[in-house]
């Protein structure tokens, strides 16, 4: 049995722009376990927010030499970007020795027609109303603010909502409000009909949440990771009423399972997010997605291309297709 890792750059197709900076491409790294008769992959995007690098999480991978288990898997490596790829690859390959799509091997239906969010990049007001317009047809958007001028961040939100009058909206802050930025907007996102405002203020800063009572749900993303303690996940709850999964924050599958049933044993919704790759990161979080609140799995959209097979996209919508990840074993 053989892990090996590599690293691929995926053009985006227009800069993507966040609180946080801006990228004009995707570095993915892909771990590929390999036993002679069956090939497993796993995709994931080092996350710079928590200290990965390219370079570092292509370096785990390629040093891991077991256990290939993946219960045993996660007390041998610490959750993250390079457990989340070879987790997933564990997955796609005992799909292939068993013959039996992954969605089996899980025990969940065949995800088919998935709505998911499709993200809009911080930019001018104008520049985002375009975008908006652009999306014409896709039932959810999910709009990128957090700029230092919540009266700009404002009229982002107000142009969005009138080029698109009949989508669903989420905002997601990144982290890049204070807390009397959020009480500001608050009333702009009643109005446009918001459903929910993602990790407003910055992790260490989100205290003064536990006595807010909100309008608009707000929920977590930066502000936790991967815990299963019932401290960490009744903390989630004190302050928000939605907690975003992402692959790469989790450390795979495996681990993402459990924590959506633990989350939601404490009354937290589930919204199943992502980083900006392709299909091969998105088809194990699509798994999920019976059990998500909100679905927010995008990434390919963003790019200039996909890989291929990936998933199906059409009309805001998400689904398998025959070669997909974990779809038709080999």
């Amino acid at each position: 049995m053989k892990v090996t890792a590599s690293v691929e750059c995926w053009p985006i197709a227009r800069p993507f722009t966040i609180a946080r900076g801006t990228k004009t491409s995707a570095e993915v790294v892909v771990a590929t376990i390999d036993d002679g008769d069956c090939r497993g992959r796993g995709e994931c995007v080092p996350y710079r927010r928590y200290g990965e690098s390219v370079a570092a999480v292509a370096a785990a991978i390629n040093a891991f030499n077991g256990p290939f288990d993946r219960q045993a898997l996660l007390t041998a490596m610490p959750a993250g970007a390079a457990r989340n790829a070879i987790d997933c690859a564990l997955w796609d390959w005992e799909s292939q020795r068993a013959k039996r799509p992954v969605w089996q091997l899980v025990g969940v239906a065949r995800p088919v027609d998935v709505l998911t969010a499709f993200t809009l990049s911080l930019d001018s007001p104008a520049a985002m109303a375009e975008q908006a317009a652009a999306s014409h047809g896709r039932p959810l958007l999910k709009i990128k603010l957090g700029s230092p001028d919540i009266a700009a961040d404002i009229e982002r939100l107000r142009a969005v909502r009138e080029s698109a009058p009949h989508a669903r909206l989420i905002v997601d802050a990144n982290e890049g409000w204070s807390f009397a930025a959020l009480q500001r907007f608050m009333p702009a996102a009643l109005a446009a009909r918001v459903e929910l405002i993602e990790q407003p203020l910055p992790e260490g800063a989100d205290g003064v949440l536990f006595s807010y009572r909100p309008p608009v749900p707000i929920g977590a993303d930066e502000s936790f990771r991967d815990g299963l303690d019932g401290a960490s996940l009744a903390t989630v709850a004190e302050r928000y009423s939605t907690l975003n999964i992402k692959l790469d924050k989790t450390g795979g599958l495996t681990h993402a399972l459990a924590l959506v049933s633990a989350a939601q044993a404490f009354g937290v919704d589930v919204m199943l997010g992502c980083m900006v790759a392709t299909s091969l990161s998105m088809a194990p979080a699509l798994l999920l997605a019976d059990r998500a609140k909100f679905v927010d799995l995008d990434g390919p959209l963003l790019l200039a291309r996909d890989r291929s097979p990936g998933l199906d996209y059409r009309a805001g919508r998400a689904s398998f297709k025959p070669g997909a990840w974990g779809f038709t074993p080999a």
